[in-house]
């Protein structure tokens, strides 16, 4: 009796399994994985927006001016000026107003305003994207239960987001608070970038299809993905202790560089009392560690990238280039917004570019574990 023919997967532990689950993208219509893609691609670049207008408005002092959150009727900005007159009067109720910004007129005042109504206005339109994207494919079948999970934790983290917006807010309306608390600022920050990097690895996933994926997991290189997680821990770690400083505004505490304040330490690390306030509420030594972390992500990128000059993957080592390539540009920019006393242009540029850098690293890492293969000649 003749033998069964064996397919070339069957000396993975996985042969015996299908490809693909029942119900999965690559089982249902020829166009699912392509309009999932593009759906979290737009969402993608929504969120990026946010990152970026949402930096706009804090160094522009503009994230207290609405003091309210009302998710529907706060939708659309006032439109008479009785209800522009009413914002002004509740801005003028509250701490920030009364300490910092007595005296604004009604035009500077709109400025501001409009700044935070168009960072709502954007949350609200990537819950709307998402929503209707994830009932769409959810409905018509076109995800099988492993992408509407992996989908469905993207939209609850983005839920969280607006929560935790509104909870960042509320601690600049406290007495005697002329901004929002800068731990609120650094977790609403980094679960914006956890919501990137998400939605950047399924992008990367649905860039090829499942049995793609299997065989290029076979070719994976397993150091250099750990490095590359490695990395992108300490990133997202630096990400956040970006976020403390600019929530204390210690960017501008020491405009000098290498040094801080002509010694290696910024004058009196230790100064507040008890000394754990020190490492988030002391400007210079906030500043401190972050320029050492800094200094860390550099290192070890470097190393990433030696190690990743050994790939025997074209693409994944011009991955790689990319991502020191970026770093090098975010430690210039870092030195510059230092030197600048953080001027506008220049911190909401380091910021940007931090997304770039977060992106790339998730990219880099995402190859070294699903290479692309090249033919011999290629």
């Amino acid at each position: 009796m003749a033998q069964k023919s064996r397919t070339i997967f069957e000396d993975v532990a996985t042969a015996e399994r299908p490809v693909t689950a029942a119900g999965a993208i690559d089982r249902g219509r020829s166009d699912s994985r392509g309009l999932i893609r593009a759906w979290l691609i737009a969402l993608f670049a929504l969120v990026v927006a946010m990152i970026v207008i949402g930096g706009l408005t804090r160094l522009t002092g503009s994230g207290l001016s609405i003091t309210e959150w009302n998710l529907v009727t706060g939708t659309l900005p006032p439109l008479s000026d009785e209800q522009w007159q009413r914002e002004f009067d509740l801005y003028r109720a509250s701490p920030q107003y009364q300490l910092l910004n007595r005296g604004m007129t009604m035009e500077e005042f709109r400025v501001i305003y409009w700044w935070e109504w168009g960072h709502r206005f954007l949350g609200r339109i990537v819950g709307l994207v998402w929503i209707a994207g994830f009932l769409f494919f959810w409905l018509s079948g076109r995800m099988g239960r492993d992408w509407v999970r992996r989908t469905f934790v993207v939209g609850a983290l983005i839920g969280l987001q607006g929560a935790i917006g509104w909870w960042m807010v509320r601690s600049g309306l406290e007495e005697g608070m002329i901004a929002v608390a800068s731990y609120r600022l650094a977790v609403h920050l980094g679960v914006a970038f956890l919501i990137l990097g998400l939605i950047a690895w399924q992008v990367n996933l649905l860039g090829r299809r499942e049995a793609d994926l299997i065989a290029a997991r076979r070719l994976g290189e397993p150091r250099l993905f750990s490095a590359s997680t490695g990395l992108m821990h300490l990133l997202f770690l630096q990400i956040v202790l970006g976020a403390l400083v600019a929530g204390i505004d210690a960017g501008r505490a020491f405009p000098t560089w290498p040094d801080m304040g002509g010694g290696f330490l910024p004058p009196d690390p230790l100064a507040l009392s008890p000394v754990w306030r020190n490492f988030f509420e002391n400007a210079g030594t906030v500043q401190f560690i972050h320029r050492m972390a800094g200094y860390a992500v550099a290192i070890l990128a470097v190393i990433v990238w030696l190690r990743a000059r050994r790939s025997p993957h074209p693409v994944t080592r011009r991955a790689f280039h990319l991502v020191l390539a970026a770093t090098v540009l975010q430690i210039l920019l870092g030195i510059w917004a230092v030197l600048s006393q953080a001027q506008l242009h220049v911190a909401i540029t380091h910021q940007a570019v931090a997304v770039l850098l977060w992106v790339l690293v998730i990219r880099g890492r995402f190859l070294a574990r699903h290479p692309v293969a090249v033919s011999l000649r290629g």
